[in-house]
């Protein structure tokens, strides 16, 4: 809907400022949030604002340098862990000016940098890269141009960008932990095929990390999957179908370890009974009575929350990297029950 005055034509800065009773100056600084604004003048402005309709031009706001826009690019939009993500930079811009624009990649690099590009073109201000599989020569060229903090990928020696993890390796040993605390000694993984992916790379360590720990060194077993529930159902098939089936299985994130769980009772088995399905991500469906999945909780809503005031430090001025990182827990729920528990 488009902003009007009471003559019908388009709000204007102008129009703010008559209608609050301050100077064009005042609103400006306001739109720009600039530092010494007092909250009454900011609140008369904004109440203004609200009142007329008033919205700026991005492109006006291009031209001087901001448009308030952030680019968030994510490799899938069917992984409710990202809606997680999202909702915790959603809480983070609520008291801010900018506005999230969404890319999908669909795990395509190509697609990926495509996006990038294209965000980079309209001016946003800055942006996210979640779960994103670039080099670090790639991020660094793309934080060459725009503000950058990128989700979901360790590279704690980053210079010119910030990271935002969980400490995935220890996630990863929680629930081998867990796992073997139950009684369970052939536990297997089923991971991402992702030759690149540095969250992957340290989830799959610190599985193997702590199979030695315990002793288990010889059950080691990763089978690899793409990212589709056809694929996920196949490889399942295969794991359960050996000769010598796993006793439980690590999933590398929640959505697999569903579709594993309803492979297993496809095919008859019990979980837990049969089997243990562990997943990553602590997502809503982990808590449905028909799932009961035991999870690792990464605090999806803190990555976001932090990914955003970090990106925002960034585009406001801040030059020194920052690498946050997340203390993972595991959620036990009845899908990991010990083996021969009542």
């Amino acid at each position: 809907m488009t902003e009007k005055t009471k003559s019908g034509s388009r709000a204007t800065i102008k129009h703010v400022a008559e209608d609050a009773g301050v100077s064009v100056a005042a609103v400006s600084k306001v739109l720009r949030d600039a530092y010494g604004v007092s909250e009454s003048l900011r609140g008369k402005v904004r109440a203004s604002m609200e009142k007329l309709g008033y919205r700026p031009l991005a492109a006006a706001r291009g031209m001087r340098g901001q448009t308030y826009t952030i680019g968030i690019v994510l490799p899938d939009i069917r992984n409710p862990f990202f809606a997680d993500i999202l909702t915790g930079v959603n809480t983070a811009l609520e008291r801010t000016q900018y506005r999230p624009l969404i890319g999908i990649s669909h795990s395509s690099v190509e697609t990926e940098m495509a996006m990038v590009e294209s965000m980079i073109d309209r001016q946003m201000d800055g942006l996210l890269m979640i779960g994103s599989t670039e080099t670090r020569g790639n991020l660094e060229l793309v934080a060459g141009r725009k503000p950058l903090v990128a989700v979901g990928h360790h590279d704690p020696e980053a210079t010119q960008f910030d990271t935002v993890n969980n400490h995935d390796q220890l996630g990863a040993m929680l629930v081998v932990k867990h796992l073997t605390a139950g009684g369970y000694k052939k536990i297997s993984m089923l991971s991402l095929i992702s030759g690149t992916s540095t969250i992957l790379a340290q989830r799959e360590l610190g599985y193997r990390r702590g199979m030695m720990e315990a002793g288990l060194g010889k059950n080691i077993k990763i089978l690899h999957s793409a990212q589709t529930l056809r694929e996920v159902k196949i490889t399942a098939n295969k794991m359960l179908s050996s000769p010598t089936p796993p006793e439980a299985i690590f999933c590398w994130t929640d959505l697999i370890a569903l579709e594993v769980i309803s492979v297993a009772k496809e095919m008859g088995m019990q979980v837990p009974g049969d089997l243990a399905v562990v997943g990553y991500d602590n997502t809503m469906f982990c808590d449905f009575a028909q799932n009961n999945l035991t999870s690792v909780d990464q605090s999806g809503e803190q990555l976001g929350l932090q990914a955003t005031r970090l990106l925002i430090e960034r585009i406001k001025g801040r030059n020194a990297a920052e690498h946050f990182v997340v203390t993972p827990r595991v959620v036990v729920r009845q899908s990991s029950d010990p083996r021969n528990s009542p």
